[in-house]
């Protein structure tokens, strides 16, 4: 009887970039991946010219774009009760359409009952395509829902052209509903650009729909 071949086993490198190979991309495939963001086309045709007239750009290239949207929720009453913060894990789901990551304290501290490791809040990153779609949500439909609103605060720059919004509470956002709201919570969003200054990453928000205060 004829022995079978012997099989040679996988190197740990080969099974690792095997592994690498099969997981799937975000979205990829799917009808969502296909759809392009009216405000990545607003950028390209409007915003990109508009910003190499306003400073002088010579070349594509050194015109500021968006890189990513952070959206941060801390959550301290998580300490005593854990379902606050699993409601907002959802809703932070739910207003960004992408999986949330659950944040942990980093050391501890005797005076607020924390202890290292312990969950906090929840965060999101956002990038491209649906970093543009939440930023188009947030500039049209959720930042005017504010009761009074009057515009952002134009001074919310880190120095380096990067933008930082602190919300009052998830409810201006269409897709929460008030009855379903375990808790109200407040939230910042970091709009992180590739501006250079604070002057380019504020022209870059204003044209694509940031309503800054005068």
């Amino acid at each position: 009887m004829a022995k079978e071949p012997k099989t040679r086993p996988s190197k740990p490198s080969e099974r690792k970039s095997s592994k690498k190979e099969a997981a799937p991309q975000l979205d990829q495939g799917s009808e969502e991946s296909k759809f392009r963001p009216r405000l990545r086309d607003m950028y390209e045709q409007q915003v990109v010219p508009a910003l190499m007239k306003e400073f002088g750009y010579k070349n594509v290239m050194q015109v500021p774009k968006l890189e990513r949207v952070v959206l941060n929720v801390g959550m301290g009453e998580a300490i005593q009760n854990v379902k606050l913060l699993e409601g907002a894990v959802a809703e932070l789901g739910m207003i960004t359409g992408q999986k949330p990551v659950i944040t942990r304290a980093k050391k501890a501290i005797a005076g607020f009952k924390l202890r290292q490791g312990l969950p906090i809040g929840a965060k999101v990153t956002l990038r491209s395509r649906r970093m543009y779609e939440f930023f188009d949500r947030l500039v049209t439909l959720a930042l005017p829902r504010i009761r009074d609103f009057r515009g952002v605060s134009p001074k919310a720059f880190d120095g380096r052209g990067n933008y930082t919004l602190g919300l009052k509470e998830q409810l201006i956002f269409p897709e929460i509903k008030y009855d379903e709201v375990a808790s109200i919570h407040g939230m910042d969003i970091t709009v992180v650009t590739t501006a250079r200054t604070n002057d380019e990453g504020k022209a870059l928000l204003k044209h694509l729909g940031m309503p800054f205060r005068a």
